[in-house]
């Protein structure tokens, strides 16, 4: 499995670099796993209602193709991008949501927060509050999109929105929940929680820093 930090990544050529990834792999390729952020931009789902992009102003909309509704992406916010072979790995759509979630309940319980996920309503809250969104999609068998987690960054932004859909749901990030830390410091955190969580604590994981346009 490789893993890459890409860095600050424009979310159009970044979304196109995974469908081509997954378009083009075969049954040899290894999976992936991209750490990134985002300029500012509002992605909605397949099916998402227009009437949850409340005041969006000068921030770009891309409807995409992912499941979910709206979100937010930009700065702070830790974009985890899982490009695995399901099908090959022997896991359920369910099982690699849940390991995301699950990871980073336990990235927050190593800091003594008590985190959960809600079956009803995909994603990670504390006391309440959103601080990871889920959104995936499955093509040829093979995952891509995946999880965004507010590491320390400009909220404001959500209040232009429904999150994920949830009329006055808050949002909250890990600076705001005490937790002083990077990017890079919380994807290398978060890595071996997730590869635990999916069943591939036994695998190594490469380590490149490439930039896709």
């Amino acid at each position: 499995m490789k893993t890459r930090f890409l860095g600050h990544q424009e979310y159009v050529p970044c979304w196109k670099a995974m469908q081509a990834f997954t378009d083009e792999r075969d049954a040899s390729t290894p999976d992936e796993i991209w750490f990134c952020e985002h300029q500012p931009v509002f992605t909605l789902g397949l099916n998402a209602a227009q009437e949850h992009l409340l005041a969006p102003g000068d921030i770009e909309v891309v409807q995409i193709d992912r499941g979910g509704q709206v979100t937010y992406h930009g700065p702070g916010i830790l974009m985890i991008y899982p490009l695995i072979d399901i099908r090959r790995a022997r896991i359920g759509v369910r099982q690699l949501v849940t390991a995301l979630e699950q990871g980073v309940v336990d990235l927050l319980a190593g800091h003594g927060i008590d985190a959960e996920s809600k079956p009803e309503a995909p994603g990670v809250y504390v006391d309440e509050k959103k601080v990871a969104s889920v959104g995936l999609r499955i093509r040829r068998g093979a995952s891509f999109h995946g999880m965004a987690l507010n590491v320390d960054g400009d909220l404001e932004p959500f209040s232009r929105i429904n999150p994920c859909g949830y009329r006055e749901l808050e949002m909250t990030d890990m600076k705001r929940l005490g937790v002083d830390a990077t990017l890079e410091e919380t994807a290398d955190a978060f890595l071996p929680l997730f590869l635990n969580r999916i069943g591939l604590s036994n695998h190594s994981a490469g380590r490149e820093t490439t930039i896709h346009s």
